[in-house]
C-alpha cells in the first residue's frame, strides 16, 4: 500500500499547493520518519507516507482547516484546537489522507492528528512523526542537535524533550501554551516512569 507510486503521487500534489519552504520541510520529516522507524524497528514506507502527509493542510485557510477536521472529528476538537492553524492542521490532514488517498490505518492517521499536539498516550508511530518534525535537516534552533542525538539514543527522551522544547520557546515569546500540551507532556513522563517500575 505505502508505494512508490503512492509516495511520488502525494510529492507530486504538494508541489502543486505548498510553498517550496514547505515541501522542503515535509520532505525532511519524510526522511527522517523512514530512519528512525528503520532504527526502531517500525514499517519505513509507512513512516515515510506520513511524514510526506504531516503538514498537507498547513498552508489551508483557517476555515478549511476546520470544515476538514469536522469531516473526521465532528465537534469533538476543543476550541483551543479549532481556533488555531498551527494546532488544527494535523487533525485537517487526517481527512484528506482518508479522503484524497484512501489511507484507513488508525496509526498513520493517529500520526498525522497529534504530530503538533502529542498526545496522551502516543503509539510508536505518532513518537516518530511528532519527533521527525523537529529533528528534520532543514531544523536550525536552539537544542535541535541535541534533540537529534536524544532521538538516535532513546525516542521516550527525546519526545520528552520535544515537548520540554515547545513550552520554553513559547514561555520566552510570552505565548499562550496550549493546555493539551502540558497534559500530554504529563502522559509522556507517567509513561516512562511505568517502564522503569517493570525494569
Amino acid at each position: 500500500m505505502y508505494n512508490k507510486g503512492l509516495k511520488e503521487k502525494i510529492k507530486i500534489d504538494l508541489q502543486h499547493h505548498l510553498s517550496g519552504h514547505r515541501y522542503a520541510h515535509i520532505l525532511g520529516v519524510a526522511a527522517a520518519a523512514r530512519k528512525l522507524a528503520q532504527q526502531y524497528g517500525y514499517d519505513a514506507d509507512k513512516a515515510e507516507v506520513a511524514g510526506l502527509l504531516h503538514d498537507v493542510a498547513k498552508q489551508l485557510p483557517l476555515q478549511d482547516m476546520q470544515s476538514l477536521a469536522r469531516r473526521s472529528f465532528g465537534d469533538t476538537l476543543p476550541d483551543a484546537i479549532m481556533s488555531i492553524g498551527s494546532l488544527l492542521h494535523g487533525y485537517a490532514a487526517v481527512t484528506i489522507a482518508k479522503e484524497t488517498y484512501g489511507l484507513t490505518d488508525t496509526e498513520l492517521l493517529d500520526s498525522l492528528a497529534h504530530h503538533t499536539t502529542g498526545a496522551v498516550h502516543m503509539g510508536l508511530l505518532e513518537k516518530i512523526i511528532f519527533i521527525a518534525d523537529y529533528i528534520e535537516v532543514n531544523r536550525d534552533f536552539d537544542g535541535v542537535e541535541q534533540l537529534r542525538m536524544l532521538a538516535a539514543s532513546d525516542l521516550d527522551e527525546a519526545v520528552l524533550a520535544g515537548y520540554d522544547s515547545t513550552i520554553s520557546h513559547l514561555l520566552e515569546q510570552k505565548k499562550t501554551i496550549f493546555v493539551g500540551t502540558i497534559v500530554n507532556r504529563n502522559g509522556q513522563i507517567e509513561y516512562m516512569a511505568s517502564l522503569q517500575g517493570k525494569a
